[in-house]
């Protein structure tokens, strides 16, 4: 099987044994990615807005790396701390793109790393 890893540090560093992204079988899988400031532990999280703005870039920085952008997503989950964020996140993450939408789901989980509002990863066909 073809696989590369890609990494920048235009997206936060994985905070565990994971990628930022691979490619593979034609597609890339993108991790989930959470409002980190690149290159800092420091969180862009002021609103549910503004956290969901730094997570979309640090997906954005991934694609640029990759040589794609999100007109290459095909589908995506967010991972929601709270159901009541979904209007204004579905907003902001709407901003990302001009038709043609990803697949997507939405969930509410009970936590997540770095106890953020919200996760959002991707698969973009290469």
């Amino acid at each position: 099987m073809d696989k590369a890893i890609i990494n920048t540090t235009k997206a936060p560093a994985p905070i565990g044994p994971y990628s930022q992204a691979v490619k593979a079988g034609g597609f890339l899988f993108l991790s989930g990615q959470v409002a980190l400031i690149p290159g800092t532990s420091d969180l862009k999280n002021a609103n549910i807005t503004e956290e969901t703005a730094q997570v979309m870039e640090n997906l954005k920085a991934l694609l640029e790396e990759a040589g794609m952008d999100f007109g290459h997503v095909v589908k995506t989950t967010i991972f929601l701390k709270e159901m009541s964020f979904f209007a204004e996140v579905n907003t902001e993450y709407g901003k990302y793109f001009d038709k043609d939408f990803p697949a997507r789901e939405t969930v509410a989980v009970k936590t997540l790393p770095k106890d953020v509002n919200v996760e959002i990863s991707m698969i973009a066909i290469v």
